[in-house]
C-alpha cells in the first residue's frame, strides 16, 4: 500500500472510530462523524480501503508478467523449453508468469492434456 492510501486508511479508520485524526480528540456525541449513518459509511470506506491494499499485496507477489499477453517468441521459447524437459516451476521463474500460466499455456498448444 502506498503511503498515500496508507495515510488515507488511517484517517478513515479514525473518523469512523470517532476520533480526530489530527489531535486524537473524540467528537462530540452531537457531530456529523458520530451519526449512524456516518459511521456506517466510514467504515465501508475502510473496508474498501483494505481490500484495494489487500488485492495490490496479493499483485506484488505474482510473477511480473502474469495476466500480460504472450507473444510467438515466448511461446516458441515456452514450448522449447518444455520438449527440452524443463520443470513447470523452472518455466514459470523463466518466464516471469505462474506455474498455472505455464500450464495453460502448454494445453492450449496439446504439450500437457487438459
Amino acid at each position: 500500500m502506498g503511503m498515500e492510501q496508507a495515510q488515507a486508511l488511517a484517517i478513515v479508520k479514525s473518523l469512523a472510530n470517532g476520533v480526530d485524526p489530527e489531535n486524537g480528540e473524540v467528537f462530540p456525541a452531537e457531530g456529523a462523524y458520530q451519526r449512524p449513518q456516518t459511521v456506517r459509511a466510514l467504515y465501508t470506506a475502510v473496508e474498501a480501503l483494505e481490500r484495494a491494499a489487500q488485492f495490490e499485496r496479493r499483485k506484488q507477489q505474482l510473477p511480473a508478467k502474469t495476466g500480460e499477453p504472450w507473444s510467438e517468441d515466448e511461446d516458441r521459447k515456452l514450448l522449447a523449453s518444455f520438449d527440452a524437459g524443463n520443470a513447470l516451476g523452472d518455466l514459470a521463474v523463466a518466464h516471469q508468469r505462474t506455474q498455472t500460466g505455464i500450464r495453460a499455456r502448454l494445453v492450449k498448444y496439446g504439450r500437457l492434456a487438459a
